[in-house]
């Protein structure tokens, strides 16, 4: 796993340990919000979906539900929701001064919608996860598409090797066509590596299950995944519009924290560093 340097500010893993004691899930809680729709596909459970009265000008964790195809490989759009959604946006209103929504007994608020909902326009942030299996109809594609060229930022995590890349790829190039927005790994020296945090190595982050079961093995595709990348796809300005952790599963990093202290030490304080600084990049380029 890459090396983490952290450069500024230097007290914020002290403020992660600390309040990291109060966020272990219940098992109640876990399993009420760990619910998928049918089959995988574009249903959200007993989940509500997110409402033109949600958008209130603070900052709001936006994640698409989407079908997943059963040739893909990914357990479809609900990894890693709710918890990582709501922990992330605890530490971004720790960390930074972003103020962020919060519902009425003070827990950071989280939005579900799909491609074709009229309010994916609210959201200037937007993440799905275990893309290797996502699945775009051409509706879908098109509306993302306008989302992405009027400034909206999407990021996907959680998806190993290949197989997994080559779906993803499919399906992206069903909205931005690779000919005209060429897919470009983010060298080092970008400044999405450093908005708030400054690393040089992206963390190879597995899901806390993996990890057990491997006896601590960070890549879950062992030989087939073995290198994390920190991708993009940019405008015809620069401005990034897509951002890809692939051969990596940041988000588990924060849905988990709660768990086990040595998964916490050896992963979460990496996972948000590079949560943040993509957050904040995307709302602010």
């Amino acid at each position: 796993m890459g090396k983490l340097l952290i450069v500024r500010p230097r007290r914020w893993l002290t403020t992660l340990a600390i309040v990291a004691v109060g966020l272990a899930l219940t098992a109640e809680l876990h399993a009420q919000f760990r619910q998928r729709g049918p089959g995988g596909g574009r249903g959200f459970g007993n989940v509500r979906k997110a409402t033109p009265e949600d958008f209130d000008g603070t900052f709001q964790f936006c994640r698409v539900a989407f079908a997943s195809d059963p040739r893909g490989d990914g357990g479809g759009w609900s990894a890693d929701f709710p918890r990582a959604d709501i922990n992330l946006s605890i530490r971004l209103s720790e960390l930074t001064k972003t103020r962020v929504g919060r519902d009425s007994v003070g827990e950071p608020t989280h939005l579900l919608i799909q491609l074709t909902d009229p309010e994916l326009f609210d959201c200037p942030f937007i993440m799905m996860t275990e893309v290797g299996a996502a699945s775009f109809r051409p509706d879908e594609a098109a509306n993302l598409r306008a989302y992405l060229e009027k400034g909206g930022f999407l990021w996907v995590d959680d998806f190993w090797g290949p197989y997994a890349w080559d779906n993803w790829v499919s399906n992206i190039s069903k909205v931005l066509p690779p000919g005209e927005y060429p897919i470009r790994d983010l060298p080092v020296d970008h400044p999405i590596r450093k908005t708030l945090f400054e690393y040089a190595a992206l963390p190879q982050i597995p899901s806390i299950s993996f990890w057990r079961r491997s006896g601590g093995e960070t890549s879950e595709r062992y030989e087939l995944s073995l290198e994390p990348h920190l991708r993009g796809i940019a405008d015809a300005h620069g401005r990034l519009m897509v951002v890809m952790t692939h051969n990596t599963d940041i988000s588990d990093a924060w849905e988990r924290e709660g768990e086990d202290p040595q998964f916490f030490f050896s992963f979460s304080p990496q996972g948000y560093a590079v949560g943040l600084d993509v957050v904040l990049y995307g709302m602010t380029h």
